[in-house]
């Protein structure tokens, strides 16, 4: 009454409500604004009062009370009281809990509410409009069966707080009283209960006035009822009404979110997350705070319906009650903002925890013994609700697990980055394979495992680069990465290695592990490497000899016709047009002083794939020699050396006195310093060398020609080239990106068998394309300086 009084004297006034006091911005054309601090108790009584200074703008932002959290605007005695007030205030509250230990399941009663609400919330333009749904077709959450036995035990108590609202409403009650009044009322509920039934006891209040504003139209008894509530003529001053309206909509919507948040805090699981948690023991001494004003607004909000329904819309055209009203959806926001974090940070010391949970279960599981291998892929790949987690590569239809069950799997354990070459290469491995399904070495499966960073916010231009990747595959893919949760993506990086390069784990019928990563037997022998056991490794090895088909097998039919017609062939590579043009002409001629049957073919370098599209065109138009026209080729043919390294280390025998490995880690060597060039004779190699004494050993023809009668021309152009590199020993280096995987704590030289000192560097080969060429790539380098 007292506002009403002061509102009808002075038209212009603003004012904003606290807990126990007033705030008065008094305003007129003829006198200066002043502010008057009206301090009440809970009964209306005035003490002394005093006059302030006019407001500042930023105090009368700060709405009823001050926001949650926010900075007090103004320090000192004021300040101090304000502080005190709300600490009784809440003490207060407090101490009306006093729940008698029963389990409440609000989640179907929240969910009817927020349907309610839903359905009335009002959108206004210019005149009041039929509520909108957002939905035509509403999913029939809030009906559910389980909702009826719920409903007779708490219905009593929602039409007791609903008629208390009205009641204090009409009563004129201050809305902090009727706020003490439901918490007394839902004494012996959970403060999330409490929240859950008044706000259903609103919603029973609100949804039957806006239920009346649809139908009164069309409905007569409606219409006589709405009559009574004022609502005709509330219709026809729609206009007006709009700022009240927003902000009624605005704080309700508040409103739901902290009550949302006080369900989620409900639904934490013990298992995962106790109170001594930091970020659940602060939430939890901010829930009564929470849950006073969420009700306080609800008041608010209960008053503003039914004064306008009493009052008429006189009363609804002042702007300040509106104010009042954004004030509490401000406060409410920032509480919601606070909760918020407060949960995201329960939520993931919860997920930290089930992660841990489910890498121990992968361990054990895979330590154990199974009859299939379903229980290993089902932890792998973890359907949740979708009972086909793959896609078959095939029909590009997704199917079940089953498909693979008793099989050998592959699993292709990449991120997105996979590129072209190692895509086309197993393409045609494995297309090979499928051509005689009889054949031993065919009786597999691939499977694609996506490993992508689960800190990293999953885009639209990811998701199109897993569809693109996925359409290309012909094998089995997963339906999407997120089946591979965080626990998987650690197993996987900590127990298999994974370095974000694609590695190939071998599952057998039974679901273990015969091969932690295959891919460097696929890319040297290929589907012929089945079952692809470390006793199958062994074996392939013990069968290969230190000969061309070693290097060239798979790759290019035209360079094995070349062996089987018994011809001398250079096959050499490096990035130095200089040193190409100088070594094949100077290698061509002494192949006619020689007469000697000699072919040539350039195979390029690991890197630098710019500076070897440069060698490639010199030679196309000087017809220096035979190269391969596909770059995946050359890539190729590097893959499957540095996979016969990896092979090597994998299998611990990295620097046994194997002269095969020492030949091929020359080779690798070499590449990383210039150019180099091997000489065969059909798969006979003769002889393995830098290009730079490869060079001048042909360059020195003419000491060694004599003795190309005597020895023949192998012999004689091995000892001269023995002799150049006894002189000129080349550096050895090798490195190993940090994508490798398992990386050897050392390595012998291959030129003078001491072990290379180990150096960490930073390389960026600038190749437009390629995966591994982003700038400061890490990667350990072995180096020997002779």
């Amino acid at each position: 009454s007292f506002l009403k009084h002061c509102y009808k004297l002075q038209p212009k006034t603003q004012f904003a409500s606290s807990p126990y006091s007033l705030i008065l911005t008094i305003s007129s054309s003829k006198q200066p604004s002043f502010l008057l601090l009206i301090t009440m108790d809970f009964r209306g009584s005035l003490p002394p009062q005093k006059a302030l200074p006019p407001p500042s703008r930023q105090l009368m932002r700060g709405g009823g009370g001050g926001g949650y959290g926010e900075q007090q605007q103004h320090r000192g005695g004021g300040n101090m009281m304000m502080m005190s007030d709300d600490n009784v205030m809440m003490k207060q509250i407090v101490a009306t809990h006093a729940p008698d230990g029963r389990e409440v399941d609000v989640k179907p009663l929240l969910v009817l509410v927020e349907d309610i609400l839903n359905r009335a919330t009002l959108q206004v333009d210019t005149t009041l409009s039929v509520p909108i749904q957002a939905k035509n077709e509403i999913e029939d959450k809030a009906y559910q069966i389980n909702q009826v036995s719920m409903l007779e035990a708490l219905s009593y108590t929602i039409d007791r707080v609903s008629k208390e609202i009205a009641y204090k409403a009409l009563g004129g009650a201050d809305a902090h009283s009727t706020t003490v009044t439901i918490f007394e009322t839902l004494a012996s509920f959970p403060w999330d209960a409490k929240l859950v039934l008044t706000l259903a006891a609103f919603a029973l209040h609100y949804g039957e006035f806006w239920l009346l504003a649809q139908i009164y139209s069309s409905n007569q008894l409606a219409k006589a009822m709405a009559t009574l509530r004022q609502l005709p003529m509330i219709m026809e001053h729609s206009g007006p009404l709009k700022p009240r309206f927003d902000a009624l909509n605005k704080l309700i919507k508040a409103m739901v979110e902290v009550t949302r948040c006080m369900v989620q805090f409900k639904e934490l699981p013990p298992s995962y997350i106790s109170e001594d948690v930091p970020a659940l023991t602060q939430a939890m001494t901010h829930i009564p705070t929470a849950v006073y004003w969420t009700i306080r607004s609800v008041v608010a909000c209960a008053n503003q319906i039914t004064l306008l329904t009493t009052m008429g819309h006189e009363y609804a055209l002042s702007t300040t009650e509106a104010w009042e009203l954004s004030s509490l959806e401000h406060k409410l926001t920032n509480i919601c903002d606070h909760l918020k974090q407060q949960l995201g940070s329960c939520y993931q010391h919860i997920d930290d925890k089930k992660n841990v949970e489910t890498f121990r279960m992968l361990v054990e599981l895979f330590e154990m013994t199974h009859i299939d291998n379903m229980k290993i892929l089902k932890a792998l790949i973890h359907a949740r609700d979708d009972p086909m987690p793959i896609v078959d590569g095939s029909t590009k239809r997704k199917v079940t697990l089953e498909v693979l069950r008793r099989k050998n799997v592959l699993l292709l354990i990449s991120d997105l980055n996979i590129s072209h070459d190692e895509l086309s290469i197993l393409e045609q491995i494995y297309n090979e394979s499928r051509i005689h399904t009889t054949r031993l070495d065919s009786q597999y499966e691939v499977i694609w495992i996506p490993v992508v960073d689960p800190s990293i916010v999953w885009t639209e231009a990811m998701h199109k680069q897993f569809e693109t990747l996925q359409s290309t595959m012909p094998w089995y893919t997963v339906s999407h990465p997120s089946v591979i949760e965080k626990a998987v993506v650690r197993y996987i990086r900590e127990k298999w290695h994974f370095r974000n390069k694609a590695i190939l784990v071998v599952l057998d019928p039974q679901g273990r592990v015969v091969s932690p990563n295959a891919i460097h037997m696929m890319w040297i022998w290929g589907s012929n490497a089945f079952p692809f056991t470390s006793l199958r490794e062994e074996s392939l090895w013990r069968e290969e000899a230190w000969r061309l088909e070693l290097l060239v097998n798979g790759i290019d039919p035209m360079i094995l016709n070349w062996i089987k017609d018994g011809k001398y062939i250079f096959l050499y590579g490096g990035d130095d047009v200089e040193w190409v043009r100088k070594f094949t002409n100077t290698a061509r001629a002494v192949a006619v002083a020689s007469r000697i049957p000699l072919e040539m073919a350039y195979v390029g370098k690991s890197t630098k794939k710019e500076l070897v599209r440069r060698v490639l065109a010199t030679i196309t138009v000087e017809k220096l020699s035979y190269f391969w026209q596909d770059p995946t080729m050359i890539w190729f043919f590097w893959t499957r050396l540095e996979s016969m390294l990896f092979s090597k280390i994998q299998q611990g025998k990295l620097d046994d006195h194997d002269p095969m490995m020492l030949e091929i880690k020359k080779l690798l060597s070499y590449d990383k310093e210039g150019g180099w060039a091997v000489l065969s004779k059909g798969s006979n190699i003769i002889s393995n060398g830098h290009g730079n004494t490869v060079l001048t050993t042909l360059v020195e023809y003419d000491l060694w020609k004599e003795e190309i009668p005597v020895k023949g021309f192998d012999l004689a152009y091995d000892d001269h080239h023995k002799k150049v590199h006894g002189v000129t020993y080349p550096c050895c280096r090798f490195e190993f990106p940090n994508t490798a995987g398992r990386i050897p704590e050392g390595m012998k030289c291959p030129e003078c068998h001491r072990y290379m000192e180990k150096y960490t560097t930073f390389l960026c080969c600038h190749d437009e394309g390629h995966p591994t060429a982003s700038p400061f790539r890490g990667a350990f380098e072995k180096r020997c300086l002779e």
